[in-house]
């Protein structure tokens, strides 16, 4: 580790001041901090912190995760573990500790609060409250995950209330996942210790939850974008605010991150020590992180950027390591094990068949840059006595398969994902991960499901003779590969989803929230159709 001192514009985010200074760093920890007559280049600033992310979304282990984002000048995740919670329970939460531990980076883990996230799906595994009280007392768990059980909380189902209680009891902050709650049932779900939300996807719910004291956090992730509809509240509630992206494939991860959304915000008028406030510091107070906010004595996690209003990263620093410098990571990539539970057996065309009906179908509607699902009637098209997939009123087949164990697929109906051949797959389908596909003809998509069997997880795309598939074969959702191989080869099967007539941004990660039983309205579990209004599945 090196002794150094830096001579920059100090960005002094809690007295919202700029100014000339020389920065000493010794052993990690900054020992000096001087103001100086200037003027000086460049401006130096606490790092970005994510507030809230599904790291497993990326399909990158921790270690290769971090090496993408300390480009962009994030120094620090808080970081829910549930995807791989889901598949292998409390091991899945051990490697990614363990993974992120091997490289310079403050990855801040959480304790899934459900797992399974209902009861009407194939989960992995299974943590109750005692389970979680013990990950709590881990001294590497810093809070309680989304409580996505936000019925239970209203209806005082005891083992999640005991979940709750254990992370009051020992200090640790609980996160809250209620999309669309309001008034009484809002207060009362935030009253019960829920401390954030990051599912507000309008002004006006978000407004109802500051009111109650809630935290709000600010979601621009690869498939829910919420920005645009949030970031008004910046001008008066900067105080109560963060910026995360909850999910955030390869791709767009190797073109930004937490600095984007800053720069965005600048750009719409946002004063920039607001901003910095949201991005940098509300983070790491509210979770007591251990990361430095550029004080005396604190860790260097800072950034140097080009402008205040750009963003641009020239150089990373955690705990005093240059770990990224002009775009260019300097984190090495470390080895993994791969652990995983892949079960089922390859399927024939005639599991996905379903027979002729004279009724109007039942459609999930698949929003771009949302992931609430809105329900739809379609007539059916029917041929030889099936109902079929129907390109020409975008009427497609969208199937889950358990992965677990063999059973017999679930089968339904999606619109608006504009697929006009082909289908697409993956094993990467929040909360369980079982598989899930959509496809317009049964051919394709049980091709496309049959390649994740094969790969014990992946992401695949199937078209007539065309296969595509991008292994997954860490709990089927990550790949200890090079961060840079995986962005591109992700980009290469999302353009060719695109050219298969998907008109989504991103639809591989819409596709994987089509089975999120936790977020209304309609949704594909492995046991059938899902009712997220009345929490039931349909008979």
């Amino acid at each position: 580790m090196e002794n150094f001192t830096l001579v920059s514009n100090l960005v002094d985010i809690p007295a919202r001041r700029v100014f000339p200074a020389e920065v000493a760093v010794v052993d990690g920890r900054i020992t000096v901090i001087t103001e100086i007559a200037g003027p000086v280049d460049g401006y130096l600033m606490p790092g970005f912190v994510d507030a809230h992310v599904h790291v497993e979304s990326s399909m990158l282990i921790p270690s290769e995760f971090a090496r993408l984002a300390v480009t962009h000048g994030t120094v620090g995740t808080v970081s829910d573990p549930h995807e791989i919670a889901n598949v292998l329970g409390v091991e899945g939460v051990e490697f990614m500790i363990e993974n992120g531990k091997q490289v310079p980076f403050h990855f801040f883990f959480g304790a899934p609060s459900c797992v399974p996230a209902t009861a009407f799906e194939t989960a992995g595994a299974f943590i109750d409250a005692a389970a979680t009280g013990r990950l709590l007392a881990n001294p590497d768990i810093g809070y309680l995950a989304e409580m996505m059980n936000f019925p239970g909380v209203l209806n005082g189902d005891g083992e999640v209330l005991a979940k709750i209680a254990h992370a009051h009891r020992l200090g640790k902050p609980v996160d809250g996942h209620a999309p669309g709650l309001h008034g009484e049932l809002a207060k009362r779900y935030i009253e019960a210790g829920i401390s954030t939300d990051h599912e507000c996807f309008t002004r006006e719910e978000a407004l109802d939850k500051l009111a109650c004291g809630m935290k709000i956090l600010i979601r621009e992730g690869s498939a829910a974008k919420n920005f645009d509809a949030l970031i008004g509240l910046m001008h008066d509630h900067a105080e109560h605010l963060m910026f995360c992206s909850d999910d955030k494939h390869p791709d767009s991860l190797v073109v930004g991150h937490i600095n984007d959304l800053c720069a965005r915000a600048v750009a719409l008028g946002h004063n920039v020590f607001d901003v910095l406030r949201a991005a940098c510091l509300n983070p790491v107070v509210h979770y007591n992180m251990p990361v430095g906010q550029l004080r005396l004595g604190d860790a260097a996690d800072f950034v140097l950027v080009e402008d205040l209003e750009n963003f641009r990263v020239k150089r990373t620093w955690i705990r005093g390591m240059v770990v990224a410098e002009y775009g260019r990571s300097l984190i090495e990539r470390v080895p993994s094990s791969r652990p995983n539970q892949f079960n089922c057996s390859p399927k024939q065309n005639k599991d996905f068949r379903v027979p002729a009906q004279t009724e109007d179908l039942l459609v999930i509607e698949a929003l771009d840059g949302q992931l609430i699902t809105p329900k739809k009637w379609i007539p059916a098209t029917v041929f030889k006595g099936e109902c079929v997939a129907d390109p020409t009123k975008d009427l497609l087949k969208i199937a889950v398969v358990n992965r677990y164990y063999d059973a017999p697929p679930a089968v339904g109906w999606i619109t608006n994902f504009g697929l006009k051949k082909g289908a697409i797959a993956g094993s990467v389908a929040h909360d369980s991960h079982n598989i899930v596909a959509v496809g317009t003809n049964d051919d394709d998509l049980c091709k496309a499901i049959n390649l994740v069997i094969r790969e014990r997880g992946g992401i695949t795309l199937a078209n007539g003779v065309l296969e595509r598939v991008l292994p997954l074969p860490i709990a089927g959702i990550m790949t200890d590969a090079d961060a840079y191989l995986v962005s591109d080869a992700y980009a290469e099967m999302d353009r060719e989803a695109k050219e298969l007539g998907s008109t989504l941004g991103a639809p591989y990660m819409t596709l994987s929230f089509m089975a999120l039983l936790v977020i209304p309205h309609v949704k594909m579990s492995d046991k059938g159709l899902f009712d997220g209004d009345s929490f039931t599945l349909y008979s």
